[in-house]
């Protein structure tokens, strides 16, 4: 069956439902106050052959403007209305996935709503958020998120019965060399093989699986700053500290004050209580 076409009116209810809403109701005005004006202007009548269709043109002009002065800015307003209530259902949905640290929270949404949840988060962070649907000539890349002079892509796989290998790891790699990207993260509901694991080693790939997820998805209420790309950075003593195996933030060392390894030191999160994640000194 053929694919209906869009109509003008449509394509732009679409764009301002995809923008921020405040954008949408700055173009209603901005739409308003230009047909409005070419509206109310009096066109000269002429009797001059060759100024004729100069003047057909202009009132054929100022007829659509009559008409695209309500008309568009009402368009842009329900997209702006749209775009508003959307970008709630996203906050919404990050924090009850946030709240709710059971794999079947992610196991049982759809896979829009598990790359709505991702693109959220990270919008949460900060990031401008560019939903391309994927599976098309971009890769496979279903997010692009930009900070800056910075682009990083992101691939969601909402696979739950089995392993996220390799194969989709170094795809997502072979795009962000194309492309020039920054970073790059895989994102799964579920796990990834160890070789995919092994393949990040040194690379700006990062690996989100269920449990990543839930602690990044926690860590967007309180930090508004790059969790997931956060590198590793020397202590004042000039140790190169680890990033926290949970959230991806900076980890500090601290001394254990109860349990078997008492008085004996550990890389903790430094976004406790927050995240819980540790690491065993070498």
């Amino acid at each position: 069956m053929a694919r209906k076409q869009s109509s003008v009116l449509e394509d732009l209810f679409a764009i301002a439902a995809t923008l921020p809403w405040w954008v949408g109701v700055a173009l209603a005005i901005i739409s308003y106050l230009f047909f409005h004006s070419v509206a109310v202007t009096e066109i000269a009548p002429t009797a001059q052959i060759g100024q004729m269709g100069s003047m057909v043109i202009k009132n054929v002009f100022k007829t659509l403007s009559t008409i695209l002065q309500y008309i568009l800015p009402l368009v842009f307003l329900v997209g702006s209305l749209a775009s508003f209530f959307k970008r709630k259902q996203r906050e919404k949905l990050v924090f009850e996935v946030a709240s709710n640290p059971s794999a079947s929270s992610l196991n049982e949404m759809r896979w829009e709503e598990f790359e709505m949840l991702v693109g959220e988060a990270f919008r949460q962070q900060g990031f401008t958020v560019r939903e391309t649907g994927g599976g098309g000539a971009d890769g496979g890349v279903d997010l692009v998120l930009t900070k800056g002079n910075e682009k990083f892509l992101v691939q969601c796989k909402q696979w739950r019965a089995q392993k996220v290998g390799v194969a989709v790891v170094r795809e997502l790699y072979g795009v962000m060399a194309a492309e020039g990207a920054t970073g790059g993260v895989v994102v799964t509901s579920g796990y990834f093989t160890d070789e995919a694991k092994e393949f990040v080693n040194g690379r700006n790939v990062k690996l989100l699986d269920g449990k990543l997820l839930h602690a990044f998805l926690r860590n967007t209420r309180t930090e508004k700053h790059h969790t997931v790309f956060q590198q590793n950075k020397p202590t004042s003593s000039g140790e190169l500290a680890p990033v926290c195996p949970l959230c991806s933030s900076a980890m500090v060392k601290r001394t254990a004050k109860r349990g078997g390894n008492s008085s004996g030191e550990f890389w903790g999160c430094s976004k406790f209580p927050v995240c819980k994640g540790i690491r065993q000194t070498i």
